[in-house]
């Protein structure tokens, strides 16, 4: 792979990861209006379902990040 194949493949993976972490953000905004003292106390399962699915995809994208960072760290890159 070329170096700027390398860079853009960087490039993605940490934005990857940003956007992830958004989506958890979000995610948990939503589940926090559900607990007083707007909401029952009792969350929806599918505000819990989302949320666990936007800390999933967070998990993924952290671990391609690491993976690539680790080739950095190892001059593999």
């Amino acid at each position: 792979m070329s170096d700027e194949q390398n860079r853009a493949e960087e490039a993605q993976a940490m934005e990857r990861v940003v956007n992830a972490t958004r989506q958890v953000q979000v995610a948990f905004s939503a589940l926090l209006t559900q607990y007083p003292p707007q909401g029952s106390g009792k969350p929806s399962k599918i505000a819990l379902q989302t949320f666990d699915a936007a800390l999933q995809s967070l998990e993924d994208a952290q671990a391609a990040f690491d993976e690539i960072l680790n080739e950095l760290l190892d001059g593999n890159r």
